[in-house]
Parts: C-alpha cells; structure tokens; sequence
C-alpha cells in the first residue's frame, strides 16, 4: 500500500530538491569560475607569446642592423687597405719586372647582366693586373678574385690583347688565402709595417688570364 503525503513529507521533498538545485547551481559557478581563470590564463600565455614574438622580431631587427653596420665598416676597411695599396702598386709591379705605369681605382663595368667591379686595375700598353682589396683576405675571396680575373678581357674588350694577371690585398691574410692565391698564380700584398709589399717569393711566375 503506497505510502501517503503528508504536507510535512511533501515540503521535505522541496527543501531537497531546492538543496540540489542549489548544490547545481553552485557547482554551475564553479565551474563558471575555473573557465573564466583558464581563459585568463589562456589571455595571460597569449601575452606572453606576443611578447616573445615581438622580442625576437626586435632582436632580428638589431642583427640586422648589425649585420649591416659591419658591412659598411668591413666596406670602409676594404677602402683604407686599397688607400695603402694605390700609391705603392706601380712601384710593386715593376719591381716584379711588369712595366706598369697607371692606376685606376673603382672600375665597374656593365653589359648586359653582368657586372665587374675591380677594385685597382694597374696598367701599361700591354699588361694589367687586376688587385682585389680586403680588409681580412679569406680563400672565398680569392676564389671570387679568379672567377673576376675570367671576364676582365670579356667584360673590358679593350684589354683583350693584353696579359691580365691577378693580385689580391689584405691589412690581415688568412694563411689558407696567401697558399690558394699563390698556387693560382696571383700576386699577394699584405701590410707591411705603414705600406705594404708583395710577400710571393722571388721567384714566383704569375698565371696569365
């Protein structure tokens, strides 16, 4: 036989029911809570991504910089060591036994797509001798200098009939460069106490390009 209802039983069952709904609703916040506290978090981690993410687009900016700051100074040693060289290399060369007796500095070339910049060409009627000069000579830039020396005749037809021989300077020689630039048979000047000599041997026969 089923139980009846009285009107104590029936305001029990409503004051459980308006416990767990307010049991419900309290677990509802909480968890209102901790999704607001993620997503602040989430806010937070976002910020701190853009933040990096313009800290390394500042630094990349500064290396660049930097990047570009050395090069023009690297530029303006380049131009000290062929400020050193220009006046000695008529002298140089001839006590090489190659009569030169003219210098030009800067000379560029275009045709076509090509351009060739060297930075002395030395010359008389029938000899030349292009010099390449660094502040830091390495082997890539005697590999450059060679690669140079091949379309001088090309690119300056006017010297086509001439011997063009090869010539590269440095305030510092990397050793790899002096031994690579005189098995190619170019000339080496290095510094030499305030001007500069050619440090080959003697000896030594410089390759015809």
């Amino acid at each position: 036989m089923a139980e009846s209802l009285t009107f104590e039983k029936v305001w029990q069952m409503f004051q459980e029911t308006d416990l767990k709904f307010k049991e419900t609703d309290l677990k509802f916040k909480e968890t209102a809570d901790r999704f607001k506290e993620t997503d602040r978090k989430f806010q937070e981690t976002d910020r701190k991504f853009q933040e990096t993410d313009r800290k390394f687009q500042e630094t990349d900016r500064l290396i660049k910089d930097l990047g570009r700051r050395f090069g023009e100074m690297g530029n303006r040693l380049g131009e000290f060591v062929e400020g050193m060289v220009k006046p000695a290399a008529v002298k140089l060369f001839q006590e090489r036994g190659i009569a030169v007796h003219e210098v030009h500095s800067r000379t560029t070339v275009t045709r076509g797509n090509e351009t060739l910049e060297v930075d002395l060409l030395v010359v008389n009627d029938t000899e030349l001798v292009a010099v390449e000069c660094k502040c830091r000579l390495t082997a890539e830039d005697v590999l450059k200098h060679i690669e140079r020396l091949k379309k001088v005749k090309r690119m300056m037809p006017k010297y086509a009939d001439m011997n063009v021989y090869g010539a590269v300077a440095g305030a510092v020689v990397d050793s790899d460069a002096r031994e690579l630039a005189e098995s190619r048979g170019l000339f080496v000047i290095a510094q030499s106490g305030e001007s500069v000599e050619i440090v080959n041997a003697r000896d030594f026969v410089p390759s015809k390009f």
